[in-house]
This record gives C-alpha cells, sequence and structure tokens, in this order.
C-alpha cells in the first residue's frame, strides 16, 4: 500500500484500532464518489510522536486535511495531527446505556456520519481556500 504522501488524496482518515474499519468502508464510498482517500491506522500516539520527523510527514503530509475517528475523547489528537486536522468523530460525553452498536451510532460513529464530515472538512477547506472577494 502506498502512503499517503505518495499520491495525492483529498483527506486522510486517521483511526486507531477498532475505528479502522468504518474508515476503509467510509474510503470506499467516498472513492465511488470520485474522491481520493487515504486511511492510517494510529494505533499508538506515543509509538508515531517517536518516529523521525521525515516518517510522520510521509504518513500525515501537512498539505493534506485529516479527520480522525476515535471512539473516546477527541483531546489526543491535536498534538499528533495540529493544523491538518478537519475534525475529530470521537466521544465528548458519557453515560449512554444501550447495546454497543446503537450507542456507536448514536456517537456519529456509522459509514453516513463519517461520510458526511468528510464532505463538511472538504468543503470547510475549500472555503478557507478561496480567494477573499473585495467590495468595489
Amino acid at each position: 500500500m502506498l502512503a499517503p504522501s505518495q499520491y495525492k488524496a483529498d483527506i486522510i482518515l486517521v483511526a486507531t484500532g477498532a475505528e479502522v474499519h468504518l474508515a476503509l468502508a467510509a474510503r470506499e464510498k467516498l472513492e465511488a464518489e470520485g474522491l481520493q482517500v487515504g486511511v492510517v491506522s494510529l494505533p499508538s500516539w506515543n509509538l508515531f510522536n517517536d518516529q523521525p520527523q521525515a516518517y510522520k510527514q510521509e504518513v500525515l503530509p501537512e498539505d493534506i486535511p485529516i479527520l480522525a475517528i476515535e471512539a473516546g475523547t477527541p483531546l489526543g489528537w491535536l498534538p499528533y495531527i495540529g493544523p491538518r486536522l478537519a475534525g475529530v468523530i470521537g466521544v465528548e460525553r458519557f453515560g449512554a446505556s444501550a447495546p454497543g452498536e446503537v450507542v456507536l451510532g448514536e456517537y456519529g460513529f456509522n459509514l453516513d456520519n463519517v461520510v458526511r464530515k468528510v464532505h463538511e472538512a472538504l468543503q470547510a477547506a475549500r472555503t478557507r481556500l478561496k480567494p477573499a472577494i473585495k467590495d468595489r
């Protein structure tokens, strides 16, 4: 498999473990729409952080937006992804009680929500890149 830096992805989905299957399913759906989507499994922030900067840049290029999928608190993502972060699908509240699949769906860990978040992130990125139009 090619590292994201070896092709021009529109966005990278990064997940830590159990969420990787969701990222892969989202990639399949988004690529059917014509988008180029990278998927990175990042099971340990600490191990990744200990890698040489060149390796980190190859895996998570600075010029590609990143959407993290984390079935836990999203707080830890910013130091590892920085300004490339397009968003985090994470758990910011606790106390839900239901079968696991139901709770995950309520927290947004489902294919439709990941695809929607990717489209929102790409739209936001396009808006930031548009030149300002000055009033005449």
